[in-house]
């Protein structure tokens, strides 16, 4: 059974133009991300093009996506009270 949520596939293949789009929602380079995740930038560029992307990727993003989203809630509400 395959499911879908923001528009990719989970558990899927994820491809180059998913990775550049969460990327850009997460407001992250691939340099940024290197360092987020303790990696080098040479291997988290690699992914898709030498390498396919680890299966944890489009997870962790979108992970990181909501939580900035959520920290942004907060900071509104913290200046509203």
């Amino acid at each position: 059974m395959v499911l879908f949520h923001h528009k990719f596939i989970i558990g899927g293949v994820m491809d180059k133009e998913n990775f550049n789009s969460l990327l850009s929602k997460a407001n992250l380079s691939k340099k940024d991300l290197a360092n987020q995740i303790g990696m080098s930038y040479g291997a988290v560029n690699n992914w898709g093009s030498n390498s396919e992307f680890p299966r944890w990727v489009e997870s962790w993003l979108e992970n990181y996506i909501d939580k900035k989203k959520f920290e942004n809630i907060k900071n509104i509400i913290k200046d509203e009270i």
